[in-house]
């Protein structure tokens, strides 16, 4: 499927294809709020992190679900990292 995401090493928004499953996916059932962390993905290069609302998922380079250790927390601060700069 495309999805539109956020690039941060480019600076702008660009189409990606990507399927989620099970298999490179991780689905978090304990989102705070609407700026909670939805879900992580592991694509060819980096990972997408999706909050549970509207916005664009983010995908940063050179890092992976297992990095992080399939963590919402962590998924949580690196999305900050990025985002609420």
């Amino acid at each position: 499927m495309e999805k539109t995401v956020y690039n941060p090493q480019k600076g702008r928004l660009e189409t990606i294809n990507i399927d989620f499953t099970d298999e490179n996916t991780t689905w978090f059932d304990e989102c705070e709020d609407s700026h909670g962390i939805f879900s992580i993905t592991d694509l060819q290069g980096g990972i997408l992190i999706k909050e549970a609302d509207y916005t664009y998922p983010l995908y940063v380079y050179d890092i992976f679900r297992a990095d992080i250790g399939h963590d919402h927390g962590r998924a949580r601060a690196l999305h900050r990292q990025y985002i609420d700069k």
